[in-house]
């Protein structure tokens, strides 16, 4: 069956995702995202793109970018290739990471946009990792609150203010709305069922039933509460129901 044309942007401005074959998870760690968040750094240095937004989740990511020099297949060709090249090797694996080819859409006016930018940064809001998405390490949001990272920032914030500390509250307070928007028509994923998550607790944290979680130290408990919400894609809700640990002591793992 010949695949649908990709829609292309007057604007030059797409949201993209990119999802693992199969819902596999495509970021086993945290020194995974680095990486691909380092060849995304990379690429963008020769002004072949802007990035406006990014949010990793453990089996996708989303990109708000604006492709200048380079065309979007060209820029996500050369992100996939170099990525799935250190990937594979890194564990020892063969073939296809990614499944099919990226999805994309195109934002052409600012109100789309700043829609499309919220939904992306609320991502791990709504999928319940996290409480509140400035918490959030591995999205663009920390970079507009504090003028970090290299994701360009000036170009939304401009959109609600001219002077900076104004825009930067109204960007706030616009990305604190919770919305039940949908963008670029993707499968909502399917949540894992608790005997699924029981059985995933208990081979990961290498015990015979979730409750033990409350009988590790702190440190070692921080650290598989992190693997459980990050890599394994467990919400905080769920942990908490199948643990018996205080919400709050999972979010903040």
């Amino acid at each position: 069956m010949p695949r649908t044309a990709r829609k292309l942007s007057e604007s030059g401005i797409y949201h993209i995702m990119v999802r693992g074959i199969n819902r596999n998870i495509i970021f086993r760690d945290e020194n995974d995202i680095r990486h691909f968040l380092q060849i995304l750094s990379t690429l963008k240095k020769d002004g072949s793109f802007a990035l406006y937004g990014y949010c990793f989740m453990s089996n996708h990511v989303h990109l708000l970018l604006h492709e200048k020099t380079f065309s979007l297949s060209e820029i996500m060709r050369r992100l996939g290739s170099s990525y799935v090249s250190w990937h594979n090797r890194k564990y020892d694996r063969i073939g296809y990471l990614f499944q099919d080819r990226f999805k994309s859409e195109p934002v052409e006016d600012n109100a789309y946009f700043l829609t499309v930018l919220r939904y992306i940064h609320q991502n791990p809001f709504k999928a319940g990792l996290i409480s509140n998405i400035s918490e959030y390490q591995w999205s663009s949001y920390p970079d507009y609150l504090y003028a970090k990272g290299f994701t360009d920032i000036d170009f939304a914030l401009n959109m609600f203010h001219s002077d900076r500390k104004k825009a930067l509250h109204e960007f706030t307070v616009f990305h604190l709305k919770q919305t039940d928007e949908q963008c670029l028509d993707i499968d909502a994923p399917q949540p894992i069922c608790d005997q699924k998550a029981t059985e995933i607790i208990i081979e990961v944290c290498k015990i015979k039933q979730p409750s033990d979680l409350l009988k590790m130290d702190k440190t070692s408990r921080r650290t598989l509460l992190n693997k459980l919400k990050v890599q394994q894609g467990l919400s905080i809700r769920q942990i908490e129901r199948l643990t018996g640990i205080n919400r709050n002591t999972v979010y903040k793992s």
